[in-house]
């Protein structure tokens, strides 16, 4: 493991563990337990009101954010912005969590006092994974896009003290389809936050409609091109999108035109800068 040429932020009493929950339209004490949250969470709705509550499930405290707004990086900021706790993991309502799973958490922090953000292993189906840790090792911006945000554990503080925050742009109920994951995790890369993958596994996706997919369509090549301009840049987003697409072309062009699947997508890296 890589160690900082500055102190590692180290606590001298016991770190505290929170879960930032993003939902939509859910009872939120319903979604606790379906979720087997066992630490002190916040949980924001995304519904038709806006109301705030707290509540106990099974010893830990729950606050409640209810608000008519859509976005998901929206709806991750509103959490973290709430939340209190020393270390946070962000997840979705479709994450059943191991029941040591803050313990897990609070354990690799410990054990790795450097890390500023630890990316976790959660089981999913094998058509959505993009991801699985075998091992304990560093994470940089360059190859940091595969992790989705369920996988991702921080040091609230250094969040909060660089300003790193979800994009707004992207993700579901946002303007482009998805990626605010990716760049979320690139800011906090340029910002010299210390990244670090974990094999160990916390929990579980229960598959469900996507939020955002809707099959490999117009909107789907050209959001992805608008979201390579933002992550790359004008020189590499072309070179990065080619290369992607051609590697999966037969899976993403088996129905759709490769040529046009291209057009889209430089039409979206290249309008990217000026609707962002």
């Amino acid at each position: 493991m890589l160690l900082s040429k500055t102190p590692a932020l180290r606590y001298n009493y016991p770190m505290r563990f929170e879960h930032l929950i993003s939902c939509v339209d859910k009872n939120v004490k319903e979604l606790g337990e379906t979720m087997h949250l066992s630490a002190d969470a916040v949980i924001v709705n995304q519904c038709s009101y806006d109301r705030e509550d707290s509540f106990d499930l099974v010893g830990h405290k729950v606050y409640e954010i209810d608000r008519d707004r859509r976005g998901v990086g929206l709806s991750r900021n509103t959490a973290l912005e709430a939340a209190s706790a020393d270390i946070v993991l962000f997840g979705d309502e479709d994450i059943v969590y191991e029941a040591d799973c803050a313990e897990k958490v609070l354990s690799e922090f410990e054990a790795h006092p450097d890390a500023d953000l630890i990316l976790f292993n959660v089981k999913v189906c094998d058509e959505r994974r993009t991801y699985w840790n075998d091992s304990f090792g560093r994470v940089y911006g360059f190859n940091s896009g595969r992790y989705p945000a369920y996988s991702i554990a921080a040091k609230r503080a250094k969040l909060m003290d660089k300003g790193i925050r979800f994009s707004l742009y992207f993700g579901g109920g946002a303007k482009y389809s998805n990626g605010e994951d990716s760049l979320f995790l690139r800011d906090a890369a340029r910002a010299g936050l210390k990244m670090f993958k974990s094999p160990i596994l916390i929990g579980e996706e229960i598959p469900r409609p996507s939020t955002w997919f809707t099959g490999y369509n117009e909107k789907f090549f050209y959001d992805r091109g608008v979201l390579y301009r933002e992550l790359y840049g004008r020189v590499m987003a072309p070179i990065r999108a080619f290369r992607w697409l051609f590697k999966n072309r037969k899976e993403f062009c088996a129905e759709f035109p490769y040529k046009e699947a291209r057009k889209l997508m430089k039409k979206g890296y290249r309008d990217g800068v000026k609707t962002i």
